[in-house]
């Protein structure tokens, strides 16, 4: 053995003594270059012809193909969570697209037969508005609300267009329908408490329907006006019909508390803090929404038959489709003004117009049956459920196909 050799093994022996951590890592790095390049040595294998070659590859790619083949499918969570979203979107839309058909069949049928709706009484309104507002609620999440909240202008737009565009609409015809076609004072009343009241959940479906990517904006719209007709919707009662008939503010606040505020509130709460039970009954609200909404369309028309039917009543209906038709052209036209530069103009055209050309017409009648003693003055807003829900379902379906 020569010297050199010799002092190399010794120095290594050295390092082992004080280093032997580095010294093992360093072994079992060494074992595995080894391991590597024998089984390199193994593939390709050595083949004679350029054929067999091919053929080895072949078999390598199919032995791969045959490995993942049997490896098992395991789910992704998103895709689950994609799927079950997309279900309820498509129970929601099935549901909402037969909703104009039904509110046309329950608006025939309360006038061929009344007693059909007769026995869904006043008492019932309250529950049942409740309960539309409810499903909203449950129907909202906080991502919804962030998501509208960065469009400022357009929730600003919608307001103005519930609270000072359509009461200066239903005032003006108000006084129209007293001065000129000569109907009682209780009936101008009525038609002045109808466009006092907050956004309809209604648009929220017409807006689904029409362009859905609209839908949160729509439900932000809303939900801005109920919350706030808290306080909005007694004072412009005041302001307008205060001094024709009394108006119990004070009433007027608590129940739509009761009505709106609370449902929607219950419905945010069981979506945030009990997903399962919320995702579990969602599916069944659309349907039950559509059989709800046809008995508000059929019962208050079934119920004030006589004074629909009565010499006045072709008046009144008359007033009120041209309030409706004027509030859904006001809502487009000057929110194609103010919004003519964006690139979604013609969908919030169309949002801006079912919001201001609809609202909560069972809460206007709900507040007259119980504030105001004289009956006709709930007969404008008997009248605004069917005509407002006739109307919106018709630019559903005509918008509808444009937007396709």
């Amino acid at each position: 053995m020569s010297s050199n050799t010799f002092h190399h093994r010794i120095q290594s022996l050295q390092q082992r003594r004080s280093n032997p951590q580095s010294c093992l890592f360093s072994s079992v790095k060494n074992r595995q270059r080894q391991s590597l390049r024998f089984r390199l040595s193994f593939w390709p294998p050595k083949c004679s012809s350029l054929g067999e070659r091919l053929r080895a590859v072949v078999r390598k790619c199919e032995l791969k193909k045959f490995s993942d083949s049997i490896e098992p499918d395991v789910p992704d969570p998103s895709q689950m969570f994609k799927q079950k979203e997309s279900f309820s979107l498509k129970i929601l839309k099935e549901a909402n697209a037969i909703l104009p058909h039904v509110v046309l069949a329950s608006t025939l049928l309360a006038l061929i037969y009344p007693p059909s709706f007769t026995w869904f009484t006043t008492r019932y309104y309250a529950p049942a508005l409740g309960f539309l507002m409810f499903a909203v609620g449950v129907n909202s999440s906080e991502k919804d609300f962030i998501e509208a909240f960065k469009r400022p202008g357009a929730i600003v737009a919608g307001y103005i267009g519930q609270f000072v565009v359509k009461p200066i609409l239903g005032y003006m015809f108000g006084t129209l329908s007293v001065t000129i076609f000569g109907l009682p004072t209780s009936v101008g009343a009525g038609v002045m408490l109808t466009s006092c009241v907050s956004g309809a959940q209604l648009s929220n479906y017409a807006t689904f329907l029409t362009d859905p990517s609209m839908a949160p904006l729509s439900i932000v719209m809303t939900s801005l006006s109920t919350a706030s007709a808290v306080f909005v919707t007694p004072m412009l009662s005041l302001l307008l019909i205060g001094k024709r008939l009394p108006v119990d503010v004070k009433g007027m606040v608590s129940s739509i508390l009761q009505i709106v505020i609370a449902p929607i509130a219950a419905g945010l709460l069981l979506n945030r803090c009990l997903p399962k039970i919320s995702s579990a009954i969602r599916p069944f609200l659309p349907p039950l929404s559509v059989i709800v909404t046809a008995l508000c369309v059929g019962s208050p028309l079934a119920i004030n038959i006589s004074s629909v039917m009565s010499p006045c009543g072709l008046t009144i209906l008359l007033v009120i489709i041209a309030f409706h038709l004027s509030a859904f052209i006001a809502g487009y036209i000057l929110s194609g003004i103010v919004f003519h530069e964006a690139s979604d103009v013609k969908a919030l055209q169309r949002t801006l117009s079912y919001e201001t050309g609809m609202q909560s017409s069972l809460l206007a009648l709900a507040l007259a049956n119980k504030f105001f003693q004289d009956p006709l003055v709930g007969v404008p807003p008997a009248i605004s459920v069917v005509i407002m829900s006739l109307m919106g379902f018709s630019l559903v379906m005509l918008w509808a196909k444009k937007t396709e």
